[in-house]
């Protein structure tokens, strides 16, 4: 399927350093190897996971109040990504969507509507980028929480970011 783009690479690790348009090509790959249909979550999608779902507890952070616990941040990583479930898991026994590295979700850029919606979905187009949720290891713990959000442009790879599929 190609090369890992990873800039820390490891069996264990997440991948990142990748671009949302990478993923795209990559998941194409995938959906036809495996014949599924894998492809990024929305937004929406993203953080009802992040909260925990229908079991959501109602925390601060993705998982916890104290989010030592359930991600990696700038705090403890030491600069750098972390195995993958090293750290406990949200709710829905979901690892790592507050820390190790951001995700890229399907997205386009928006402001979000004020009116109550079940299963939003994101603008068709901004002239802003392509939607990146959750904390990464570089980040203050701050940022471990499941509403924030983050923008850029989907041509852009940075080691503090990597993408988790959904079917």
């Amino acid at each position: 399927m190609g090369e890992n783009p990873s800039i820390s690479k490891g069996d264990e690790l997440p991948v990142e350093n990748i671009s949302w348009y990478d993923i795209q090509v990559f998941i194409k790959k995938l959906n036809k190897l495996t014949g599924k249909k894998y492809r990024l979550p929305t937004e929406a999608e993203w953080e009802f996971a992040a909260r925990g779902g229908n079991k959501t507890a109602g925390y601060s952070f993705i998982g916890s109040d104290n989010p030592d616990t359930t991600a990696w941040s700038s705090y403890n990583s030491w600069m750098q990504p972390h195995p993958v479930g090293t750290k406990m898991p949200n709710e829905l026994g979901i690892y790592d969507m507050g820390g190790n590295v951001s995700e890229w979700v399907q997205d386009w850029y928006g402001n979000y509507s004020e009116k109550n919606q079940r299963n939003p979905h994101g603008a068709k187009k901004s002239d802003i980028g392509k939607i990146f949720r959750g904390g990464s290891w570089n980040v203050i713990p701050d940022y471990n929480n499941p509403g924030c959000r983050f923008v850029s442009n989907p041509n852009f790879k940075s080691p503090y970011i990597g993408f988790r599929l959904a079917e």
